[in-house]
């Protein structure tokens, strides 16, 4: 995990390290924890080469958690991409309703149609199988976020109620005794 002198002389980041540096990018509250999370797990789908800098980047205008961003995009490394690409390549072929067994006919017209033309022409020359996939890329970056970003808060809200309740029995616990000292 880089740290925030590391990030901030790195050379790509150098021209906007100052604000790197500000410290509410850095603290663990309840609105950067998620959008820090969200963030990172998006720019883990969205490109697999320099992801951390991409969540970086936008966890400055987010106001999100700088080095939680970072951490989350390597739910996507080189051990786990086979995995990730295979379930992108499902979840579009879904969504598509794509046969990847019979790319051609009925299939081959749909995504052809008019409803998918305009994202057809974009990958036109590239096989349709990588079409897919990148769509369920796509797909599982703006779900995974949304769930990240839910799933982050409602853990959060959790650990913090968690805490609140030990401070307050210790609380209770001192209070005790102390009344107990001053009863005898």
């Amino acid at each position: 995990m880089p740290t925030r002198e590391e990030m901030a002389e790195n050379r790509y980041l150098r021209p906007i390290a100052h604000r790197f540096l500000t410290p509410e990018l850095w603290r663990f509250t309840r609105r950067s924890v998620p959008r820090g999370v969200a963030l990172g797990v998006f720019a883990g789908f969205i490109i697999p080469v320099g992801q951390i800098f991409l969540a970086a980047f936008m966890a400055l205008p987010a106001r999100a958690n700088v080095p939680l961003a970072a951490l989350v995009t390597f739910i996507t490394n080189p051990f786990t991409l086979p995995f990730w690409a295979y379930v992108a390549n499902r979840v579009g072929a879904f969504i598509l309703k794509v046969d990847m067994g019979m790319t051609g006919g009925a299939a081959q017209n749909e995504i052809a149609s008019g409803r998918w033309a305009w994202f057809v022409g974009m990958f036109e020359g590239v096989g349709i199988t990588l079409l897919v996939t990148v769509f369920g890329f796509i797909v599982l970056a703006i779900i995974g976020a949304a769930l990240g970003y839910l799933l982050s808060g409602v853990i959060w809200r959790f650990l913090v109620a968690a805490k609140r309740r030990r401070r307050l029995k210790a609380m209770e616990r001192r209070l005790d005794a102390r009344l107990a000292g001053e009863m005898e």
